[in-house]
């Protein structure tokens, strides 16, 4: 690990500043990602900037009838809830479907949307990465492609978004809080926060340098049964190879959003009016112009699957 200075900011604007005034610096909270990728050497700012002591670990009830989940709301206590549970039932199982307790209970809800790529070639840092280093080329392209993307994906990067949570915040249309540098605040659209790959694959979100995430906002309760099913090579802490999170009404109807098959949690609007047909009308739609490998091919019929299942479940 290389050497860096410390701060502990005050104010969220006062973080945002922090960073804008030290280019190359991060924001740490859990850290559960972010050190691990500062000992390969993957990340390495020169200055931290530790956000850990503002005002943004709470979940408040909103005017519009939603919730407001504060930035440092740890996964462990986003998921036990007795709200979230209750009435966003998707979020919790899908926090509840990722990493382990221990890590559940120091990762934030801000540091998760912000997790990096689990792709190999992204860790191996004997391998190009566009990634990892702009403009060196992408190993994954005719490399080992089984757990990579197959929508979404460019010339530049094939990589997936791992966070399980993402995708629940994705089929439930929330929205990014976030304060700049000069103090101005924006809320982002879920839909809009994650970027594809493109010809920048290392920008990963809409955020400016310096930007900091204060909370999200989940609107007004949506009712149905809610579902969220991941498949994955082992039973626990283990990231999807493909994973469903749904709303499914009694009529059939609902939303969707996809993970592990692309840049960032995958959902298609427009192909939702194709759910009450069944899986494979609206798995056609949804995955359209998908670009797989001989290795990861197996992804298109195992959404299809998935889907299938989390139907059936949903009718019972």
């Amino acid at each position: 690990m290389k050497p860096f200075t410390y701060e502990r900011a005050r104010t969220p604007a006062e973080a945002a500043a922090a960073i804008a005034a030290h280019p190359g610096g991060r924001f740490i909270a859990g850290g559960t990602n972010l050190l691990d990728l500062m000992k390969l050497q993957i990340e390495t700012p020169g200055h931290l900037v530790d956000v850990n002591a503002l005002a943004l670990d709470k979940i408040e009830a909103t005017p519009e009838g939603g919730l407001r989940i504060g930035a440092l709301v740890r996964n462990t206590d986003l998921a036990a809830d007795d709200r979230v549970r209750r009435d966003y039932a998707v979020l919790s199982r899908a926090l509840l479907s990722g990493a382990s307790g221990q890590l559940r209970n120091k990762a934030t809800t801000a540091g998760n949307l912000l997790q990096r790529t689990r792709c190999p070639y992204f860790y191996d840092t004997n391998q190009p990465c566009n990634k990892r280093q702009p403009g060196t080329g992408c190993s994954a392209i005719g490399g080992v492609t089984r757990q990579l993307a197959i929508v979404g994906t460019s010339p530049a990067c094939i990589a997936t978004h791992p966070s399980d949570m993402a995708v629940g915040m994705r089929v439930l249309d929330a929205s990014v809080e976030t304060v700049r540098a000069d103090g101005r605040t924006r809320v982002i659209p879920i839909a809009d926060f994650h970027r594809l790959p493109g010809n920048t694959p290392h920008i990963e979100t809409a955020l400016d340098v310096g930007e900091l995430i204060t909370a999200v906002t989940l609107p007004r309760p949506v009712g149905g049964t809610h579902i969220y099913r991941k498949v994955r090579d082992r039973a626990s802490y283990a990231f999807a190879l493909v994973s469903v999170a749904a709303i499914v009404q009694k009529d059939g109807s609902g939303r969707v959003a996809v993970g592990g098959v692309a840049h960032k949690p995958w959902r298609v609007e427009a192909a939702e009016a194709r759910l009450p047909q069944g899986a494979k009308s609206f798995t056609g739609q949804l995955l359209s112009g998908a670009q797989t490998t001989p290795e990861n091919a197996y992804k298109l019929p195992l959404v299809e699957r998935t889907l299938a299942a989390v139907l059936m479940q949903a009718r019972t």
